[in-house]
């Protein structure tokens, strides 16, 4: 099952270069980051293509990180792709704790990575409608 790497993280500038620097020196490509903030402090989340590793390598420079399940959907880039899948999301009473995207260049389709309480139902339940859903080799090497 795909993860993502997120970080708890003071509000304050540099703290995007400690955490790449930290990856980067570990050989730990970011796949895709998203940053919430929240006031003083904020969360960062990494698709990398090693995320265990990534969070080791944190955890060990005293970063606050942790390891989340995801879900990554490939879906079409074209309007509308994204509402047929979360139709289904909404008519199986599935909802989307948080979300990010992206498009996949060598294609006409985009990555749809969320997190939900159920990953394993949500799975199911998105493949038994016909979507494709990621594993985590295949995502991390996107």
């Amino acid at each position: 099952m795909p993860k993502q790497i997120s970080v708890f993280a003071e509000n304050r500038p540099g703290k995007i270069e400690r955490i790449s620097g930290i990856l980067g020196r570990n050989n730990i490509n970011m796949r895709a980051i998203t940053i919430s903030d929240s006031g003083d402090y904020g969360i960062i989340k990494i698709l990398a293509d090693k995320p265990v590793d990534g969070c080791n390598a944190l955890k060990a420079e005293g970063v606050a990180a942790t390891l989340k399940d995801i879900v990554a959907l490939r879906i079409d880039d074209s309007p509308g792709g994204l509402h047929k899948a979360s139709s289904v999301l909404a008519k199986n009473d599935i909802n989307v704790d948080d979300a990010y995207g992206f498009t996949i260049r060598e294609s006409n389709e985009a990555v749809f990575v969320f997190q939900v309480k159920d990953t394993k139902l949500t799975e199911k339940v998105l493949q038994d409608a016909g979507f494709r859903i990621l594993g985590d080799n295949e995502l991390y090497l996107l």
